[in-house]
């Protein structure tokens, strides 16, 4: 099968960075479903792994965001067959979604939504389960919170931002502070779902202050959140409810202390990752944002498709998340045939 990898870290500048190659297929075991890939999408922890982590041995294959078709099962799978169209992130511990055939657990597997195309689909399972485990498992956002009761999603237009503004809207009844910093992404996030939009190339602070709103009780921060550390600390209610995503350098709470904030850290992979006891959740949440999609409550976050899926252009998409100018999420489609 052809497979997109790479066996030592480097910069995505390294000529081996990625590159285009053929493995064995995969058999299906146990819990296994042997997918045959559509479409996938980039994210951060891409160019994370890319950049840090070499392979074991042999080559390591990216990619944890996929839409395609059940081709295998293993001999205790219970929830999919054969023919079956299905979306997922995958595990951190197993070969990603960047090849035509790829091995995934069902229990992190849901039902691909019926009103979107592949590409379209391909955007929202990694974002959508972290969202979703932030707001709702870390966070405990009620779905019915007490009137003027706020939440502030520091990057409200990437793409775990952009998923985290829709389930709010659709599932909260939670006045919904955004942050974003060039013209059009802060029109992209408005017309998300959010109330207010925030700038956060300038201090978040004063510009909570001059809203004249509730202080935020909750505090969403995405990305950079060791630069917005200190306003998020000042703004933050008391007794709020404080949760990250990204890696600073150094993280130190202590401030939040006075004000009794709690601290939560989602990754979304931990239950894939130690085989947790409710790990068949993340099947069932995939589930539940495929039956908003199909109602028309939640919309793709593509906002670019590029054809096929191979290292050329898995490259590029890894520069362009690299800069930081990315708005919703890029999809790649398609392995070329021979």
């Amino acid at each position: 099968m052809k497979a997109v990898a790479y066996q030592k870290a480097s910069p995505i500048t390294s000529p081996d960075a990625l590159v285009d190659i053929e493995l064995d297929n995969p058999i299906a075991e146990e819990h296994d479903l042997l997918v045959r890939v559509q479409a996938v999408s980039v994210n951060p922890v891409d160019t994370k792994i890319r950049k840090n982590v070499s392979a074991e041995s042999g080559w390591k294959v990216l990619g944890w965001d996929a839409v395609g078709v059940v081709e295998a099962i293993g001999d205790k799978v219970s929830q999919f067959k054969v023919g079956d169209v299905v979306w997922y992130a995958g595990a951190l511990n197993r070969q990603g979604s960047n090849s035509e055939l790829q091995l995934v657990d069902e229990r992190i597997v849901g039902h691909k939504p019926k009103t979107l195309e592949a590409t379209e689909a391909a955007a929202l399972p990694l974002t959508a389960i972290t969202a979703w485990e932030m707001l709702f498992d870390r966070l405990q956002v009620p779905k019915t919170a007490p009137a003027n009761t706020t939440i502030l999603v520091i990057g409200g237009a990437g793409g775990v931002g952009s998923i985290t503004i829709q389930l709010l809207k659709q599932l909260t009844n939670l006045t919904i502070i955004a942050t974003a910093s060039r013209a059009e992404t802060k029109e992209w996030v408005k017309q998300l779902g959010a109330d207010h939009v925030l700038d956060h190339h300038e201090p978040l602070a004063p510009q909570i202050k001059q809203l004249d709103l509730n202080a935020p009780l909750y505090v969403f921060s995405t990305t950079q959140t060791d630069q917005h550390l200190a306003d998020i600390i000042e703004l933050i209610a008391p007794q709020g409810y404080f949760g990250l995503i990204d890696d600073p350098e150094q993280l130190d709470i202590k401030p939040f202390k006075s004000k009794s904030v709690s601290v939560h850290w989602e990754f979304m992979f931990t239950r894939s990752m130690f085989q947790t006891v409710d790990m068949q959740k993340q099947s069932e949440l995939l589930n539940e944002v495929s039956k908003l999609v199909d109602e028309g409550k939640i919309k793709t976050t593509v906002t670019e498709v590029i054809n096929p899926i191979n290292a050329q252009n898995l490259k590029q998409v890894h520069e362009q998340i690299e800069s930081g100018t990315t708005k919703g999420k890029i999809v790649l489609h398609g392995f070329k045939q021979n």
